[in-house]
């Protein structure tokens, strides 16, 4: 399998056992989605915090704790640096 489809498929995985709306983590398709795109675009934990903030506030009108943000995009550059760092 391709490295890219295998860290997407665990950045996604982090984003559905996080349901943040306890609304179940099948229901945030488009959020898991661009997301995973934010990921690839920000290096910076704050900046990536920040963007997922905005993309479930967009989404639910209804505005997630930075913290719990915070502690996502931690977890999602972990797997994005460790996938970059294989050989």
């Amino acid at each position: 399998m391709n490295k890219d489809v295998q860290t997407n498929i665990k950045l996604s995985h982090i984003l559905r056992d996080w349901d943040p709306f306890a609304a179940g983590g099948d229901f945030y398709d488009t959020e898991t989605a661009d997301t995973i795109q934010a990921v690839y675009q920000y290096d910076d934990q704050n900046e990536l915090a920040q963007k997922i903030q905005e993309i479930y506030e967009f989404s639910f009108e209804q505005k997630l704790p930075l913290a719990s943000c915070l502690e996502v995009a931690e977890r999602l550059l972990q797997v994005k640096n460790e996938a970059s760092c294989q050989l």
